[in-house]
C-alpha cells in the first residue's frame, strides 16, 4: 500500500454539535500531517466550511464524490449529503445523530471496500444516533456488525493497554455474561492484538476480578473462583501468559499494572475509571479483533465546550498515529507470517 501511495485515513466526523469536527480539523491544520496519511473526511464541503468559519479554523481542502479520488497531500472531503444540516453547538438534536450516522455508514463502507485502510472515529452521542436503522449501543458494537472478526474495545497509551471482558454491558448484567467462552475469547483477542498490531512476540496479561477482593474465596462472590480461575490455569496450561485474578481497587495504584503488557478488565468502568484517570489527552479506543483498523480519542462530544474553539484535539491526533501505526505494524506482521523463509540446506 505504501509504495502506491501514503495510508488513506478515514474520518468519520461524530456529532456536528460535539467536538468532533473541530478536534480533526485542528489535527490536519498542521500540515506536517500530511506526511504521513491522506485523510478522508466523511461530511461535506459546506459543512466543513460552516465549522471551519464557526471555529476560526482554516485548512484548504479537496472535494471528492468518493474515497477512492481522494489526492495525497491534501485534506480530502468526501460529500456524502448535498443539503446543509443545522449545526446547533451543544445542543444533542435528532439531526446531528442522523448526520453522524451517515458519516459513519459512509465511512465504513469505504473501510470495506478498500477505497480508505484506516478508520478513525470522532465522537458520536449514543441516545441521538438510535434509529430503525441504526440500533447499537456505540460505534465497537457497529463495526463488528459490519467487518469480520470478534471484536474487542482496548483503550491504549504506549505505556498502559486495557481490554474489556465487557463493554456497554449492565452493572447488574455484568457477572452473567462473563462465562468461561467469553473469556477465551477475549483472553484469545487482546494476544492476538499484542501481536499482531504492537509488535509483542509474548504477550504478558493481567485479569482482573469481577467482585471486590477477586470474591475473597468465595466471600463476595463465586465467579472469581467458579469462572475466571478455571479459564487462567487452562490457558496457562497452553502456554499463554496470562494471570489473575487481581483485585482491581489496588492493582493500578500499586503500578502492578506495569508489569504486564496488557489488562483485561472485567467490565467498562472497572477498566475505563483507571485509564482515562493516567492517560486522559493521550489515550486511545482502538476496536481490536476486527479484520480493519479503528480508533478514536478517549473522549466523548463534550456539548459544554463544542463550538468555542478550545477543545484540545490531543487525543484524536494520538488515535490517528495510532491508527497508522497500527497499521503498518498488522500489514508487516502478515507478510512476515504469510511468507515464512524457507530453511535453507546446509552445505556439507
Amino acid at each position: 500500500m505504501e509504495e502506491k501511495g501514503k495510508i488513506k485515513l478515514g474520518i468519520s466526523i461524530g456529532d456536528l454539535n460535539g467536538i468532533g469536527c473541530e478536534v480533526a480539523l485542528k489535527t490536519f491544520e498542521d500540515s506536517r500531517m500530511l506526511d504521513f496519511c491522506t485523510p478522508v473526511i466523511f461530511a461535506s464541503n459546506k459543512t466543513i466550511s460552516h465549522q471551519m468559519k464557526a471555529l476560526n479554523v482554516n485548512i484548504a481542502f479537496n472535494g471528492v464524490q468518493e474515497a477512492s479520488k481522494a489526492i495525497d497531500g491534501k485534506v480530502n472531503i468526501v460529500n456524502v449529503w448535498k443539503e446543509v444540516p443545522n449545526i446547533q453547538f451543544g445542543e444533542a438534536t435528532e439531526e446531528s445523530g442522523r448526520y453522524a450516522i451517515k458519516s459513519l455508514t459512509a465511512a465504513t463502507e469505504a473501510l470495506k471496500n478498500g477505497a480508505i485502510d484506516v478508520l478513525v472515529t470522532a465522537p458520536i452521542n449514543k441516545n441521538n444516533v438510535q434509529s430503525e436503522e441504526f440500533n447499537f449501543p456505540g460505534h465497537t458494537d457497529y463495526l463488528a456488525q459490519e467487518l469480520d472478526g470478534e471484536s474487542l474495545m482496548f483503550m491504549v497509551t504506549d505505556t498502559l493497554k486495557v481490554g474489556l471482558l465487557t463493554d456497554h454491558v449492565a452493572v447488574k448484567d455484568v457477572a452473567s455474561a462473563i462465562i468461561p467462552r467469553l473469556v477465551r475469547d477475549k483472553i484469545n483477542c487482546i494476544e492476538k492484538s499484542l501481536m499482531m498490531d504492537f509488535g509483542i512476540r509474548r504477550p504478558k496479561i493481567a485479569l482482573l476480578g469481577i467482585n471486590p477482593h477477586s470474591g475473597d474465596n468465595g466471600v463476595i462472590g463465586k465467579e472469581d473462583d467458579e469462572v475466571l480461575k478455571p479459564v487462567i490455569a487452562e490457558m496457562a496450561n497452553l502456554g499463554h501468559l496470562v494471570y489473575g485474578p487481581y483485585p482491581a481497587d489496588s492493582f493500578f495504584g500499586s503500578d502492578t499494572y506495569k508489569k504486564f503488557d496488557a489488562v483485561l478488565a472485567a467490565y467498562h468502568d472497572q477498566g475505563l475509571i483507571p485509564f482515562k484517570t493516567l492517560s486522559f489527552g493521550r489515550g486511545v479506543n482502538f476496536t481490536a479483533g476486527l479484520s480493519k483498523v479503528r480508533t478514536s480519542p478517549d473522549h466523548g462530544t463534550a456539548y459544554e465546550i463544542a463550538g468555542k474553539g478550545v477543545a484540545d484535539h490531543s487525543s484524536f491526533k494520538e488515535a490517528v498515529f495510532t491508527a497508522l501505526s497500527i497499521f503498518k505494524n498488522r500489514t508487516e506482521f502478515q507478510t512476515l507470517t504469510e511468507n515464512p523463509l524457507k530453511k535453507q540446506k546446509v552445505r556439507r
